[in-house]
């Protein structure tokens, strides 16, 4: 893990120098982020910063790769890095001009058919109370359903300063640390990566945003998070509860997708439309401010960590002492953010 350290303080470095350097082109080639009716923003942003993160995360890791042991660990690697690369190019493109769904999503699918081709898919899950289920071949759509739906949800959750950036530094050194316990190298270094470029980007991302880091990053990173757990269970052969593990490292973000969509879906919306009613969209309106919205979800992120830990060391037994706190936590954000809305209407 030295040589990870190592690598994760140059990430860090790379990625805020780099982002400097890359603001300076974004504003001459205006590649900008112009307010509208929907925006939380107030003044034209650059944006494609993330591209910075995956330049400086694939290339570290490489780097990782390479150094650690290639046999072993290039396989699930450039599984991982290709399906990155396939979806950070498509979401690049639609920074730079707007892609239609249809075809980001085709995308996403083939990033997530490659990370399965690589990695392989979750053939038994274990779940709270019902124990432990075989997935059969209905692993390989769980698995995939999964990647896009996260690469998706990130990506609309990037839409407040510094909330992206922060739920990838708390999940990025989870993630770290449960691949250093568990001896997986080259996850332990992903996440590290992760976190580590994160920091540097958060220096420009922090309100009051200089940058956004677009689709390329937000994409990117949801990806990111959503093959980590995959990976796991590559390394592992029998880790039944990674797929609960990775989704309590982004439990915030994955609730607010779900409940905004589910909400959306009863009023009868357009689910597929611009919209600004996020759970953290409406804190945001509610004078709530970018800075404290984007520090409760990496709070919240913070003790599905925990809850993480928990699970993963007692799922064997079936204890879901732990995790039965997360029903309480979905609730308390959903109360919170109903009373703000009201106080502000009186």
């Amino acid at each position: 893990m030295l040589l990870a350290g190592i690598l994760g303080l140059i990430a860090a470095l790379a990625t805020y120098y780099g982002v400097a350097r890359f603001r300076v082109w974004a504003e001459r080639r205006q590649i900008v982020d112009l307010p509208n009716e929907r925006s939380s923003h107030t003044r034209a942003t650059p944006r494609g910063g993330g591209l910075v993160i995956v330049a400086v995360t694939l290339v570290c890791g490489s780097l990782l790769a390479l150094v650690q042991d290639p046999p072993r660990f290039w396989q699930p690697y450039l599984a991982y890095m290709a399906g990155a690369l396939v979806v950070a190019a498509v979401s690049w493109l639609d920074d730079l001009r707007s892609l239609r769904n249809s075809i980001r999503f085709s995308i996403h699918l083939l990033g997530a058919g490659i990370a399965i081709a690589g990695l392989g898919y979750w053939d038994t899950l274990a779940l709270p109370v019902l124990g432990t289920i075989p997935l059969g071949g209905w692993g390989a759509l769980i698995t995939a359903v999964w990647i896009v739906g996260l690469t998706n949800a990130y990506n609309f959750m990037d839409g407040t300063d510094g909330i992206a950036g922060c739920q990838a530094l708390v999940a990025g050194f989870a993630w770290a640390l449960l691949g250093w316990q568990a001896g997986m190298t080259i996850l332990a270094g992903i996440g590290l990566l992760i976190a580590c470029s994160n920091l540097g980007f958060l220096i420009h991302n922090w309100p009051p945003a200089r940058i956004f880091m677009g689709d390329v990053g937000s994409a990117f990173l949801g990806y990111s998070l959503a093959v980590l757990p995959v990976m796991y269970v590559f390394f592992s052969k029998d880790s039944p509860g990674a797929p609960v593990v990775g989704l309590l490292l982004v439990w915030p973000f994955v609730f607010d997708t779900a409940f905004t969509f589910i909400r959306r879906l009863l009023r009868r919306e357009n689910v597929f439309a611009a919209h600004r009613s996020h759970i953290y969209q409406r804190m945001s309106s509610a004078r709530s401010g970018h800075a404290r919205v984007a520090l409760l979800y990496s709070g919240l992120a913070l003790v599905g960590c925990v809850l993480a830990r928990v699970w993963s060391t007692r799922v064997a037994g079936g204890d879901v002492t732990g995790i039965a706190v997360l029903p309480f936590l979905c609730l308390g954000l959903w109360a919170f953010v109903e009373i703000l809305e009201r106080r502000q209407d009186l």
